[in-house]
């Protein structure tokens, strides 16, 4: 066992690198090599390297900030959780210190490791991090409170009810008498894709067992609903609804079919998953998740366990409530 904390000439000594390089690779610079960028974090979280920032800042003094670890910040789902933690943070005289995991399980490590020291808690969303890993990264004692994350470490977790919502969607579906419906899924391995993937199937299966369906893998991104639809009309597959696991990709089946002159909902259906603002721009029938609103209870449940007055950690569940729009019905 070290007698001292790692050092980042440590890190750069195992690695074989310049404290420079190491630096910009821990620092998210662009100008890293992506495998070198992994060798650098891997030798990071085997020596527990915590940046010298934050080893200084160390004290039994509250610093007054919040650590917030999210997989990403493009896009109005990921600034929606931003906006409601933000304005539960600020109210409680708090500032939010926000690190971008980029969907990455090897700089999770890193980035959920970098805030310890700076921050009086973590609130940290990692849908694609596996239980072992993710309770390896959240080991010691700082409280966290997780948002969307598999459970299993013992942490307060916020999670949506993804098979319910999946099932609302279907049987919404069933009774405007769509008979031939594609899910287009999340990203495999990411836990909320998965969920509302399986409550498809499941709706599916109990709700109407001798209709066909498909499920094709998406990303999240709106580019991947539009790439799909586009590949369905070019193989001239018959569809007439899409349910999508999430509101951007759902955006872009809606664009793809307008641009291909195919009436919506007349001809085919189209429901969504998280009610971001956009999608009531757009008349997108989608399953409501109030995003700002899971921020701001996600920061009070740590304010909470910060003061020493929170209840035991439990799984709090959010209920989508399905909003029906023109995407779906006339």
């Amino acid at each position: 066992m070290r007698a001292e904390p790692a050092t980042i000439r440590d890190v750069a000594r195992r690695a074989n690198l310049s404290v420079a390089s190491v630096s910009r690779a821990l620092n998210g610079h662009a100008n890293v090599h992506p495998e070198t960028r992994s060798r650098i974090v891997a030798v990071a979280n085997e020596l527990g390297y915590v940046p010298n920032a934050a080893a200084r800042s160390l004290s039994t003094a509250r610093s007054n900030a919040i650590g917030v670890v999210l997989p990403d910040f493009h896009g109005e789902f990921f600034s929606e959780i931003m906006r409601g933690m933000d304005g539960a943070a600020s109210g409680h005289g708090y500032q939010l210190l926000l690190s971008n995991m980029h969907a990455d399980n090897e700089m999770a490590a890193h980035a959920i490791g970098a805030m310890r020291g700076r921050v009086d808690g973590l609130v940290v969303m990692a849908p694609q991090l596996p239980l072992a890993e993710l309770a390896r990264t959240l080991r010691g004692r700082l409280p966290t409170v997780l948002v969307h994350t598999r459970e299993g470490t013992g942490h307060h977790n916020m999670r949506i009810d993804n098979r319910l919502g999946a099932t609302r969607a279907v049987t919404h579906l069933l009774a405007t008498g769509r008979r031939k419906i594609i899910h287009i899924s999340g990203a495999a391995d990411n836990i909320d894709g998965d969920e509302r993937r399986e409550g498809f199937v499941t709706a599916m299966r109990a709700l109407a067992p001798d209709l066909p369906f498909r499920i094709i893998e998406g990303d999240f991104q709106d580019t991947a609903g539009d790439r799909i639809v586009q590949a369905l009309l070019a193989d001239g597959e018959d569809f007439d609804a899409i349910f999508a696991a999430n509101d951007m990709m759902a955006l872009g089946v809606l664009r793809s079919l307008r641009e291909a002159n195919i009436d919506v909902p007349g001809k085919v259906a189209v429901v969504g998953f998280d009610d971001i603002p956009l999608a009531r721009y757009l008349s997108l029938t989608t399953l409501r998740v109030d995003m700002a609103g899971v921020g701001a209870r996600a920061i009070e449940r740590l304010l909470e366990q910060i003061s020493g007055t929170a209840l035991p950690s439990q799984t709090e569940a959010i209920t989508p409530e399905l909003i029906v729009r023109g995407s779906t019905q006339a």
